[in-house]
């Protein structure tokens, strides 16, 4: 079963650069789907970016495509979220995810977590 551990948060300023990433541990396979959500205390996990891990096709929040990408991380068997123009907006805990198959918006779709990195934007 695969494992994920996310990693990179941090405090930062508002339009500052942070590049999150997801180590994938034991067996990957090209059917899954690995994602980016967001949590703010009170509110549900929201879909943030998803690649597919075989063939590097993505989609994004429509709102965070110009600002927030996601890709096959520099190191292998990882993925990353790269974040530029950070706001104070997009301060949350932030976590990786993976499933079989296709891509979902939908957090309840993915089985298999990471444990969650924040991000806070201020000042």
């Amino acid at each position: 079963q695969v494992q994920l551990e996310d990693s990179g948060g941090g405090s930062v300023h508002p339009g500052d650069s942070l590049r999150l990433s997801c180590a994938v541990s034991g067996r990957a396979f090209d059917s899954y789907t690995m994602a980016w959500f967001r949590q703010v205390p009170g509110k549900e996990r929201e879909f943030v970016a998803a690649i597919r891990w075989d063939a590097g096709v993505s989609k994004h929040a429509d709102s965070l495509a110009g600002r927030f990408t996601i890709s096959r991380g520099n190191a292998e068997n990882s993925v990353d979220l790269q974040m530029s123009g950070l706001k104070p907006e997009d301060t949350a805990v932030y976590y990786c995810a993976a499933k079989t198959f296709s891509f979902s918006y939908y957090s309840h779709d993915y089985p298999i977590w990471g444990q969650g990195t924040q991000v806070t934007v201020s000042s």
